[in-house]
């Protein structure tokens, strides 16, 4: 039902520190410009890789779920793994006849199609986030 991996989200005390560093260590160039959803509390960019990417956040306000991801691991961490789907709506219900605890329904996510997030303990601890492809 997965599709290829999107991205792997970090969680991270400052975008700017973060992208430094796959700057200067790794030599990544292209690192797009931190945007902001405000309706999810985080700031975000994309480190682009050759075959995925990288997510970077950070929290935007007091009330932002990566404030919280940061008291816990105050130099940032992995926050999630995306795996890509055809149909986030199909994806929600299979996922839920399997048993799954799905954290929210469909909303629009940093690419600008639709996400949910399956709660860590059906996946062995990771927090996975499901996206609608890109069509």
């Amino acid at each position: 039902m997965i599709g290829p991996l999107n991205h792997i989200g970090i969680a991270v005390p400052s975008i700017k520190d973060a992208a430094d560093t796959y700057r200067s260590l790794y030599g990544v160039t292209n690192i797009t410009d931190p945007g902001e959803m405000l309706s999810q509390g985080v700031r975000f960019c994309f480190v682009n890789l050759p075959n995925s990417q990288i997510e970077l956040i950070e929290p935007l306000g007091e009330n932002s779920p990566i404030e919280n991801f940061l008291l816990k691991n105050p130099n940032g961490g992995q926050h999630h793994v995306c795996f890509e789907v055809a149909d986030i709506y199909l994806a929600k219900k299979k996922m839920e006849e399997r048993g799954a605890v799905i954290l929210n329904e469909p909303r629009i996510g940093a690419h600008g199609t639709l996400v949910i997030f399956v709660h860590p303990k059906n996946s062995n601890g990771v927090l996975v986030e499901l996206m609608e492809s890109v069509k």
